[in-house]
């Protein structure tokens, strides 16, 4: 498992990209599956930049690890910030014009609908948002 610690603030995002694309150039992953990635990852941080700890500064950690079978990343991002769990609200419904739906929520359900699997939990103290792609 790789970690990496950092100052929960959208001007520390290409550092988490740079992380997460750092562990990714060790396979043999398309370069759909990384945009994939990138996108959900910049949505996970930059709400956790923007929300957790508003109006305070807080910190997150990005934990990826992969599993061989089938070969597979899963990237948990961990914050102390307030407690929410974004894929508790209802998905947005995509039949109606954008200007009659409610503002937010678009962001996590695009990364619902890309990766294989995405979880959340409120463990001592913490979120714990993760997300699962296969990169076969």
């Amino acid at each position: 498992m790789k970690e990496l610690d950092i100052k929960a603030v959208c001007e520390n995002l290409p550092e988490v990209l740079s992380f997460v694309d750092e562990q990714l150039a060790h396979l043999s992953c398309s370069h759909k599956v990384i945009s994939q990635i990138d996108a959900a990852v910049e949505e996970i941080f930059v709400n956790i930049s923007s929300y957790a700890y508003d109006p305070m500064i807080g910190s997150a950690t990005i934990r990826m690890e992969f599993s061989d079978d089938p070969l597979s990343v899963i990237i948990s991002f961990v914050d102390g910030g307030v407690p929410y769990d974004p894929l508790a609200k209802p998905d947005p419904n995509l039949k109606i014009p954008v200007r009659d739906r409610r503002k937010g929520g678009l962001g996590i359900f695009i990364v619902k609908k890309t990766m294989d699997d995405v979880s959340y939990e409120y463990k001592d103290g913490q979120n714990i948002l993760t997300i699962m792609k296969t990169l076969e």
